[in-house]
C-alpha cells in the first residue's frame, strides 16, 4: 500500500506592522525646531519636579516662586543676567573655536588669564584712573588671547591634540592664580587666598538696575561684533569652509592653519573678556575659584546654541537663569549643592536630547 501523502505543514501566521527607520533631515523649519526644544526644557522640568518630589520638597509655589520669580520678577532677572554676563562670552568662547573643529577645553584657564591681566593693571595701579578699565580689559583680552596661542600652535604644526594641550594648559594657569592669591597679591589685611579688593574706578559701573554691571553690554556688543564677522566677514567665510571640510579648503586655497590658529586666539580673548567681567563686574578681585565651571558651560551653550552668536546670547541667558534657580532651590529648601547640579544637569541634558529630533526623523516603514 501507498502511504499516504503527508499533510502540507501550516506556519503560525505572523503580523508584522512594520520597522521604524531612522532618516537624516535635510531642513527643518525654525517653528518645529522650536518646538522641540521647548517640548525637551518641559520634559526637563517635569523630571525634576519628580526629583524633588521624591526628595520631600513640597512642589507647591514652584512654579510662581522659581520661573515666575526668576524670570518675571525685577531681582530676580537682574540676578539672571548678572549671572548671564560671563557666560555669553564663554560661550562665544566656545563657539568660535568649535566652528573650525578646534576643540578648546582650556576656556578655564584663558579666563583665569584675562582675571591675571586685569588685576595686575590693579594692583600697580597702571594708567590713568579714567582710562583703567579699558587698560584692564585690553590686557584680559590678551592674556586669553596669548594662552591660547600655544595650544593652536602645538596643533597647526605638530598636530597636537588641542584637547589634551588646552586642558593641561588650564592646570598651569590654576597653579599660577595659586601661587599670586597665596603669595604676592595676597590681600595682606584679610589673609584670605584672594587679591585685594579693586579700586571704585577698576569696578565695571552699575547700569541702575538692582547690581547688573556694564558686563552685561561687554557681553551683547562682543555678540554683534562675532555675529558680523562669522556671517558678514571673509574670515567668517573661510571658518565656515574649514569647518565642513578642511581638506576641500585646502584644495580650494584657504589658509587653514592661519584661519584656525586665529579662530583659537579668538577663542581665548573672548575667555580672557569673561575673566576681566567676573573680576571687575562681580568679585572685583583676582580668587582661585572664579572660574570653576565655565569650561562646561561654554561648552554646553555653544553645543545648544549649534555655535551661532545670537543662539549664544539667548541661550547663555537660559542657563543663567537655570543657574540662578538652582541657587533659589538650594536657599529655600535646603537642597544639597549635589542634588541642584543633578537637577540642572538633567534640564540640560534633556535639551541637548533635543538635537537628536532636529537632525533625525523616526519613520514607520510598512512591510
Amino acid at each position: 500500500m501507498t502511504s499516504p501523502a503527508a499533510a502540507p505543514s501550516v506556519e503560525p501566521r505572523v503580523r508584522r506592522f512594520g520597522r521604524l527607520n531612522l532618516e537624516v533631515r535635510q531642513s527643518i523649519p525654525r517653528w518645529q525646531h522650536a518646538l522641540y526644544v521647548i517640548l525637551s526644557i518641559v520634559a526637563g522640568i517635569a523630571i525634576s519636579a519628580a526629583i524633588l518630589l521624591v526628595a520631600g520638597v513640597n512642589l507647591g509655589g514652584m512654579y510662581e516662586e522659581f520661573i515666575l520669580l526668576t524670570f518675571f520678577d525685577r531681582l530676580g532677572l537682574s540676578s539672571v543676567l548678572i549671572e548671564s554676563s560671563p557666560l555669553i562670552l564663554v560661550g562665544l568662547s566656545a563657539a568660535m573655536a568649535f566652528r573650525v573643529n578646534y576643540w578648546n577645553i582650556g576656556i578655564e584657564g584663558q579666563f583665569f588669564w584675562g582675571a591675571i591681566g586685569a588685576t595686575f593693571i590693579s594692583i600697580y595701579d597702571i594708567g590713568p584712573p579714567g582710562l583703567r578699565l579699558y587698560i584692564m580689559f585690553a590686557l584680559a583680552c590678551a592674556g586669553g588671547f596669548g594662552w591660547a596661542l600655544v595650544p593652536a600652535f602645538l596643533k597647526v604644526r605638530l598636530n597636537v591634540n588641542e584637547v589634551i594641550s588646552t586642558l593641561l594648559f588650564s592646570y598651569i594657569a590654576f597653579q599660577v592664580v595659586l601661587n599670586q592669591v597665596y603669595g604676592p597679591w595676597q590681600d595682606p589685611h584679610e589673609r584670605f587666598p584672594h587679591s585685594i579688593k579693586f579700586d571704585p574706578v577698576e569696578q565695571l559701573p552699575k547700569i541702575g538696575w538692582e547690581k547688573v554691571h556694564l558686563g552685561l553690554f561687554v557681553g551683547v556688543a562682543l555678540v554683534a561684533v562675532m555675529w558680523w564677522l562669522v556671517e558678514r566677514s571673509r574670515f567668517g567665510a573661510y571658518a565656515r569652509l574649514v569647518g565642513s571640510n578642511a581638506r576641500m579648503a585646502l584644495a580650494a586655497g584657504v589658509p587653514v592653519a592661519l584661519i584656525v590658529f586665529l579662530s583659537a586666539g579668538l577663542s581665548g580673548a573672548l575667555s580672557g573678556a569673561a575673566g576681566f567681567v567676573m573680576a571687575a563686574g562681580q568679585e572685583f578681585r583676582l580668587t582661585a575659584t572664579m572660574a570653576a565651571g565655565y569650561a562646561f558651560s561654554g561648552i554646553v551653550i555653544a553645543f545648544l546654541a549649534r555655535n551661532h552668536p545670537l543662539g549664544v546670547l539667548v541661550v547663555a541667558i537660559l542657563i543663567g537663569g537655570l543657574y540662578t534657580a538652582g541657587q533659589s532651590i538650594k536657599g529655600f529648601y535646603g537642597v544639597p549643592e549635589a542634588l541642584v547640579q543633578l537637577l540642572q544637569a538633567v534640564i540640560v541634558l534633556c535639551v541637548a536630547a533635543s538635537q537628536f529630533f532636529v537632525s533625525y526623523r523616526l519613520r514607520l516603514a510598512r512591510e
